[in-house]
């Protein structure tokens, strides 16, 4: 007579999500595919823990773990007043989304070309936050329309660019190339003070076929005959500032983030880190995983960039370090792909059931979302109860 077996203890699930992007926030897609675990599994434990790597939904993952949020008056990538929200985390640490400031979706912002656009918006939200008495700042990245080498961000906060008829020069990339004096005495002194960190996934530097113009301008609106001149401008304006401030970052990894955004903050004195990395370490993603039984992360669509510092494949790395098995749970899955997906996750699903439009799937996401989840629920229960 065979023994029988014990009784299964309620499962430890985190849900560790990025946005989907057009869709869903971080948080619905989390809340979405919390509820189709708790409809196949009733008494699990989920642990919420929505993420992003350093662009669009940044904050959001951010403010998840509590903090404050509110909104400041700033410029748009076109230097028209707007609002943007911002955060301050319960250590202290201000959050600055340049996607929610400068980014690519903004209408209004990306009506003029991008010759035309600029940071100083960014640098408007910095000193705003300065004026709160921060000093300890998460500046992510990604998302953003510009591509002015940070001198827009600079110029809010007191660096002013001249030609050489004496001239003070407009922080855009169009009239970048006049620059020939640059003169940071009147940059803010509590910037000194302050400890920046740029969040980031990418590594490229300001300029060259790696840099900043050549691999993202496209997407932006950079047409191909500007990649080259615009590309010259900044590595123009980087070598007066460099002279100008007595340092060099041009080269470094990350100056090319955010159309050499990522330049403008390491001249600065930023660390620059992963933005998945630090969001993780914000929300408390480790703790989350000690203990727990299984991680569900995901994205709007999942293909080999993933593995290149994506959120889901940061959430996934630290489940592994404390053994704890990741599913993908994404909008799409690139086929062509899934061979090295599959090297780290324990299973790639799409939320997509059969034929259909991009338009239906955004739409129906969390419907989509709850019954992935639930099936995966339920496959996850069945394969636990047979061990």
């Amino acid at each position: 007579m065979t023994s029988p077996r014990p009784a299964l203890r309620p499962p430890v699930v985190v849900i560790a999500p990025d946005s989907f992007k057009g869709s869903l926030s971080a948080e619905d897609v989390a809340r979405a595919i919390g509820a189709g675990i708790r409809a196949a599994i009733p008494d699990a434990e989920i642990r919420l823990r929505p993420i992003a790597d350093g662009g669009e939904g940044t904050l959001d993952a951010l403010m998840h773990a509590g903090g404050e949020r509110f909104a400041i008056a700033c410029r748009n990538a076109a230097g028209q007043m707007t609002e943007a929200p911002v955060g301050i985390l319960k250590d202290g640490s201000a959050v600055v989304e340049s996607a929610a400031i400068v980014g690519l979706t903004d209408a209004a912002g990306t009506a003029v070309a991008v010759e035309r656009r600029s940071t100083l918006g960014v640098g408007d939200a910095i000193k705003a936050l300065l004026d709160r008495g921060a000093r300890s700042f998460l500046v992510a990245l990604g998302g953003s329309s510009t591509n002015d080498g940070g001198a827009g961000l600079l110029a809010a906060l007191g660096v002013v660019f001249y030609d050489a008829a004496g001239t003070e020069v407009a922080p855009a990339p169009a009239e970048l190339h006049r620059v020939v004096r640059v003169d940071a005495s009147g940059l803010d002194a509590r910037v000194k003070e302050a400890h920046f960190v740029a969040m980031s996934d990418v590594d490229n530097p300001l300029c060259g076929a790696e840099g900043a113009t050549a691999v993202f301008g496209p997407q932006k609106g950079v047409q191909p005959d500007q990649v080259a001149p615009l590309d010259q401008t900044l590595a123009h304006f980087a070598q007066v500032l460099e002279e100008a401030l007595g340092r060099q970052a041009a080269t470094l990894p990350g100056a090319g983030a955010a159309g050499g955004l990522g330049y403008a903050l390491l001249m600065l004195g930023a660390q620059f880190r992963s933005g998945a990395q630090t969001v993780a370490d914000h929300i408390g993603l480790d703790q989350a995983l000690t203990g727990a039984d299984w991680l569900i992360t995901g994205e709007g669509r999942s293909d080999a960039q993933t593995l290149h510092g994506k959120a889901p494949f940061i959430a996934s790395q630290r489940a592994r370090q404390l053994g704890v098995p990741t599913t993908l749970l994404s909008g799409g899955i690139d086929r062509q792909s899934l061979a090295q997906l599959q090297t780290s996750f324990s299973g790639c699903f799409s939320i997509v059931f059969g034929p259909g439009s991009l338009q239906d799937a955004i739409a129906q996401a969390p419907q989509l979302l709850q019954a992935s989840a639930e099936q995966l629920a339920r496959l996850w229960q069945n394969a636990a109860a047979m061990r």
